[in-house]
């Protein structure tokens, strides 16, 4: 048992689970001076990236380049860890460009133990919830196998351990990890308690040793050549690079899954969970998209230290036999070893749509749920909604306003509102598509964004929020400098246009005029006329962007003022929705289900029609202003 500087049964909050929804609701919670607990079953686990050994990717990264605006733990974790950065899309638009790196996960979850060991004002149990103390349907503690422990707010962030069952083949045990036991007698008490639960399925690969693979034939892919980190505050890349590869599977791997799909736990029915859609097992994939001759594999390494190579796409249940034979089939892994092999779980989640955009269950007041309890599949959706339901929390114990993100302020603001509005029926996973206003929140500008809202909260540091703030001045520098200054069409200059494939100039235009052109960057610009000094790169990069999408950027923003204004119509949460004339019964009954902050909420709740927000529009605008309650 860890007590870092506490050693008391009665905290302001507790946590449970450390995992990433765990660490960044724990660290928000004390980094705002509240005495907080964290309960974990195994304290070694802290931090354990349970499935592949990456963070970011397509809408994920702007998840993360969100909580590192705000002040959160991943962003900077995942640099002082990550063995190899690539930018996706980066052929395409900055609106659907990602950050992803590969992580060595051993150093991640030593370096998240250690940042969680130091961490004032945090207890860290070694203990096992079995059950909540709930009294005039407000939560006041939790009951552990090791005493009780009394809280004003706890937040439940349990990832897959919640009943989680391993399937392996036809064999099936419970856990919540391989060789890590489940929490069976929580996920009971939370269904005693009134919640509607779900069941949902994911899974991992098996883990090859890398001394055992065939390298010659196949595709070498590295990372970016100047790495782009995460966090806005880290200064450089210091950890060693290194390669991943690619390879394919072909007929003969089809073929023998195929075979064998009566010993697949997901085909003989043995498995009845809801599985993850976009990240499907590799039976799953030849089954569904048998037109397909061959699925890509990316042998992805675990770390620097450790043989453990992860062949992401190839997550299955599938018993190990067969998992061996498909492996083998696959070139450069004829001869490949298995350290570890593959395996489903199922595990409990509680219907998002019944928690508020706080994160705060309807049913429980002061009750907090982040992770994969809320129907999410993912790192970073997990470690994005551990942010705000820690943050939450400690404004409800401050007496402060909630903190709500909406849909044109963040990623993070559009998961939780897909969540607590539309709800899940599968695995949620964040993607760019999800996200109506992507041109303007984007990944390079979250700190832009955000930045503030962490640093009025106090998560973001006085020295950190200055360079956002010298950033934003760079900005305006910058866009009047372009505005301002003039290019002449001499021979000079048209040389250098024609170097990069430009049309040469008639007349004298503008710097920004010149910008517009796509094929003319900042750096190109730079080239044919020395840009004003003492403006960051990053500064230059937003002018670049803002220049190029001026006129879509516009129209978008036109858009979320439109969006902004039912957002700001607020609905009592005490609203009597049966009293309303005019509407149907089916939706008074959805309305009074849901409790929508606002307008905009309750605008997004599938069959709620346009007709009946218009009527609540009208009947709201008849009544006093009230304060806003959750």
């Amino acid at each position: 048992m860890f007590t870092n500087n506490i050693s008391m049964d009665n905290f302001e909050v507790i946590v449970i689970g450390a995992g990433h929804a765990g660490i960044e609701a724990s660290l928000a919670c004390t980094r705002l001076g509240l005495k907080t607990a964290v309960l974990i079953l195994d304290t070694d686990s802290i931090g354990r990236m349970s499935c592949n050994p990456a963070i970011g990717g397509v809408g994920k990264g702007q998840l993360v380049k969100d909580l590192d605006a705000l002040g959160g733990a991943m962003g900077v974790a995942a640099d002082a860890c990550a063995i190899q950065f690539r930018i996706l899309n980066s052929s395409r638009g900055a609106a659907v460009q990602s950050s992803r790196a590969q992580i060595d996960m051993r150093q991640y979850s030593r370096y998240m133990q250690k940042l969680l060991k130091r961490q004032k004002n945090l207890v860290i149990k070694e203990a096992e919830a079995l059950k909540l103390v709930v009294q005039d349907g407000k939560v006041s503690g939790v009951i552990t196998d090791k005493g009780v422990l009394s809280a004003e707010c706890v937040i439940i962030c349990p990832g897959t351990f919640l009943n989680g069952l391993i399937h392996v083949g036809l064999k099936h045990f419970s856990g919540g990890r391989l060789n890590e036991r489940a929490c069976l007698a929580l996920a009971d008490n939370l269904k005693e308690l009134g919640f509607n639960l779900l069941r949902f399925k994911t899974g991992t690969c098996p883990r090859l040793d890398k001394n055992t693979i065939s390298y010659l034939n196949l595709i070498r892919q590295d990372g970016d050549l100047n790495p782009k980190p995460f966090s806005f505050s880290t200064k450089s890349v210091k950890i060693k690079q290194v390669p991943c590869y690619i390879t394919y599977t072909n007929k003969q791997t089809h073929q023998i899954i195929r075979d064998n799909l009566d010993r697949s736990p997901l085909y003989s029915g043995k498995i009845k969970a809801t599985g993850v859609r976009y990240c499907p097992s590799i039976e799953d994939k030849i089954v569904k998209f048998a037109d397909k001759e061959r699925h890509q594999v990316f042998l992805e390494p675990e770390g620097l230290k450790v043989n453990d190579i992860y062949p992401n796409g190839t997550s299955t249940s599938l018993p190990e036999d067969v998992q061996l034979k498909l492996l083998h089939s696959i070139p450069g892994l004829e001869k490949a070893k298995v350290l570890r092999f593959g395996y489903g779980i199922e595990h409990v989640v509680v219907e998002p749509t019944q928690l508020y955009p706080t994160l705060e269950t309807k049913l429980i007041k002061n009750l907090y749920l982040a992770g994969q309890i809320n129907g999410t599949t993912g790192y970073e959706e997990a470690a994005a909604q551990g942010l705000v339901a820690g943050i939450n929390a400690a404004l409800r114990l401050k007496n402060k306003e909630p903190f709500i993100l909406d849909r044109a302020s963040s990623y993070i603001g559009v998961l939780i509102d897909d969540l607590t509005t539309k709800g899940t029926l599968e695995p949620y996973r964040m993607f760019t598509s999800r996200v109506e206003y992507r041109l303007i929140i984007r990944e390079d500008n979250a700190d832009l964004r955000l930045a503030k809202m962490g640093f009025d909260l106090g998560l973001v540091s006085k020295h950190d929020y200055h360079k956002t703030e010298q950033k934003i001045k760079g900005i305006k520098e910058g866009r009047i400098f372009l505005k301002k200054t003039r290019l002449k069409p001499t021979k000079l200059v048209n040389e250098k246009l024609a170097q990069i494939n430009c049309a040469p100039l008639k007349t004298v235009v503008t710097l920004e005029e010149l910008l517009k052109r796509p094929q003319i960057s900042i750096k190109d610009l730079n080239m044919l006329h020395k840009l004003k000094p003492g403006i960051s790169e990053s500064a230059w990069q937003q002018v670049g962007i803002e220049v190029k999408y001026a006129g879509f950027i516009q129209r978008q923003s036109r858009d979320v003022e439109k969006f902004k204004h039912l957002e700001k119509i607020r609905l009592p949460s005490d609203f009597n929705y049966n009293s309303l004339p005019g509407i149907s019964r089916e939706i008074r009954e959805k309305l009074s289900k849901f409790k929508p902050l606002n307008l905009g909420q309750a605008s997004r709740i599938s069959g709620v029609t346009p007709v009946a927000i218009s009527l609540l529009m009208v009947y709201t605008s008849r009544l006093r202003a009230r304060p806003f309650k959750a």
